[in-house]
């Protein structure tokens, strides 16, 4: 089902390819105009976007940088006026490691891209949706929150973390008509699987607790963000939203 989200400005971070690329066309179909917040090169999302009838920017930006966020913040407020949906997309793969491989570099890592962005999108656009007085912001979690397979402490504490964020900052924007919510995927299948170091054992065994025992694909989740980014989801928000075959049947 497409929504009607013509006039809305979304920020999709790590829009370049993979999740969210698909979630920027999935959301350029219900007719939002697409900004791709990425450290590679949006090019190809833009053009995608921009075949389905919409605007569409490409923003070079590195998402664990305050500076960097504010300047993209600005420019997107400069160029086409406030945004009113974020998706915070971007992160890095979970690099299977025991405790006793995690260094602390790896950890703050983890933590700068994962969790650190999410509060420097909120910090930097915030103000914007607060002005449109509507705004929709949807952050990336995982599964593993709750399944916490072996090997991934760090991100585990990372996609953990964000819940939590997300929670606050649902309370703290709900006054000004701004929902904030999370979703909580199993693994995607994306041309970057084979880059998240992954072992065969771990990854057949988030499979093997799977109700449904399929990987979840990008298109899996293009459906609940356009909700969750509609008129329709006002009443929703600080939720977790778990996509996963059925591995968490309660959260």
């Amino acid at each position: 089902m497409e929504r009607d989200l013509s006039g809305k400005i979304a920020v999709v971070t790590g829009a370049a390819r993979g999740i969210g690329r698909a979630i920027a066309e999935g959301l350029a179909n219900d007719g939002a105009d697409i900004v791709s917040l990425d450290l590679g090169d949006s090019t190809e999302t833009i053009e995608a976007v921009e075949k389905i009838g919409v605007r569409g920017l490409g923003v070079v930006a590195d998402v664990s940088s305050a500076e960097s966020v504010a300047d993209a913040a600005a420019r997107v407020e400069d160029e086409w006026g406030p945004a009113h949906i974020i998706v915070n997309n971007a992160g890095l793969h979970p690099f299977q490691r025991s405790l006793d491989e995690i260094d602390h570099d790896l950890w703050r890592k983890t933590m700068e891209v994962n969790l650190d962005s999410v509060f420097l999108m909120a910090r930097s656009f915030a103000p914007q949706l607060r002005r449109n007085g509507w705004g929709r912001i949807v952050n990336m979690s995982s599964s593993v929150v709750n399944v916490a397979p072996p090997g991934g402490v760090h991100y585990i504490a990372s996609k953990a973390a964000i819940l939590g964020l997300t929670r606050g900052l649902a309370r703290e924007l709900g006054g000004d008509g701004i929902t904030v919510n999370a979703l909580a995927p199993s693994i995607v299948e994306t041309e970057g699987l084979g880059e998240m170091h992954m072992s065969q054992e771990m990854i057949d065994g988030v499979l093997d607790q799977q109700i449904i025992k399929t990987f979840t694909q990008p298109s899996d989740l293009i459906g609940l963000v356009s909700y969750l980014c509609s008129d329709e989801a006002r009443l929703f928000t600080g939720q977790h939203f778990h996509i996963d075959g059925g591995i968490v049947l309660a959260d």
